[in-house]
């Protein structure tokens, strides 16, 4: 997921894309609502069908996207990055820089989304009324014998909502219903990864329930529906089973903290010293892409990259300081305290990205850097033989 994405948008500063399988998706959802559509819609014309089948498909995908931003949003607000919203074939997805410490913030996290959605559900349930509907269940279902444009798109959104809603809190790993009881077992156990387990074996019962219904479906005839269900229940067999295995390497891991594994004399470059110097004394001479920034006192000011470097110098500006050409504050995702557990850098995209994370002190003093290859030798160590999925 997110493999040749394509930005869409920026929403709140992340980033919008979409995967090549979303534009399949998209198509084939326009080439079934058109038919829906031109049935329901009685004595309009078949473009009038078409522009409202168009609609309702991207207006269902914006509300995915709304899905994911209550994720997003909630996350950041528990002070966990965001890299981006993906939109491919199942949906949506918002990727987070690292995953919740605490099961109050897995749990926040996880409602967010459905609590997104049951709002818009409401919406539209609203937006029907105002429309004069009266049999919600007819509108939610499409099953009317014809109907006004506004009343189908309206309809259909209000259907496909109350789809994702209840879809999404099934109590089964990856859904947003299984990180709830996840988030509920942890809480309750003091284990997080036995939570995993718990709503990861609930998420293979559900993966193994859908594989038999899509082999049900495609023996009734239906051999596209059947193929999608099939699909569906084996990527959430294979979630499943990847975060069973994920909380066991976690178990073997418990008590390696960065402070374990980092290097604690790492090459700084002086806040105050001009882009010029650092150029000459750190990218010339020791030929890394980037470096840690640091004050008069330690403190960690960000990275400074050598494109940044580059292209002060190039554009004639040598003699500002390094410090001017950082942002306001590090990002946030670029660094970990001392007692962080090691793998809860497994998720970091930044540690893949940059290829190390900055290790910072409670005064905010950088005292260590963390690379990937530190992390993959504790891994080893950690693990020595095969990790069992049961």
């Amino acid at each position: 997921m997110g493999t040749g994405s394509i930005q869409l948008a920026r929403l709140f500063g992340i980033r919008i894309g979409a995967s090549p399988s979303w534009f399949v998706v998209l198509f084939l959802m326009i080439y079934y609502l058109s038919g829906v559509f031109d049935d329901a819609l009685g004595g309009n014309s078949n473009d009038t069908a078409y522009i409202v089948a168009v609609a309702g498909a991207l207006l269902f995908f914006v509300s995915l996207v709304l899905h994911e931003l209550g994720h997003a949003l909630v996350a950041r607000r528990n002070g966990i990055g965001v890299s981006s919203i993906e939109l491919w074939f199942f949906g949506g997805l918002a990727k987070l820089t690292r995953d919740p410490t605490t099961p109050g913030v897995d749990f926040r996290i996880s409602a967010a989304g459905p609590a997104v959605t049951l709002a818009i559900l409401v919406a539209c349930c609203g937006g029907l009324a105002a429309l004069g509907v009266t049999d919600l269940g007819e509108a939610l279902t499409l099953s009317f014998a014809t109907t006004t444009p506004a009343k189908g798109l309206v309809s259909w959104l209000a259907g496909i909502n109350l789809v994702v809603l209840v879809f999404n809190l099934l109590p089964a790993f990856p859904l947003d219903g299984g990180r709830i009881v996840r988030a509920i077992a942890w809480k309750v156990t003091g284990d997080q990864n036995r939570g995993t387990r718990l709503a990861a074996r609930l998420g293979q019962v559900l993966a193994w329930g859908l594989m038999g219904l899509g082999a049900y479906v495609i023996l009734r005839g239906d051999t596209i529906g059947g193929i999608w269900f099939l699909v569906l229940g084996w990527f959430i067999a294979q979630a499943a089973r990847g975060a069973v295995v994920s909380s066991r390497f976690s178990e073997r891991l418990e008590g390696v903290t960065v402070a374990d594994v980092m290097d604690t004399q790492p090459v700084t470059v002086p806040g105050e010293l001009s882009v010029l110097d650092a150029q000459d004394e750190f990218f010339l001479r020791y030929r890394f892409p980037w470096f840690p920034v640091v004050d008069g006192v330690g403190r960690f000011l960000g990275i400074l990259r050598e494109e940044s470097v580059e292209g002060a110098v190039n554009n004639g500006h040598p003699a500002i300081t390094v410090g001017e050409v950082l942002g306001p504050h590090p990002d946030a995702g670029s660094f970990v305290r001392r007692d962080t557990p090691i793998e809860q850098l497994l998720g970091s995209e930044t540690l893949r990205g940059l290829g190390a994370l900055m290790v910072v002190d409670a005064e905010e003093r950088l005292c260590g850097v963390v690379t990937i290859e530190q992390v993959r030798r504790a891994l080893a160590a950690a693990v020595p033989g095969p990790i069992a999925d049961g």
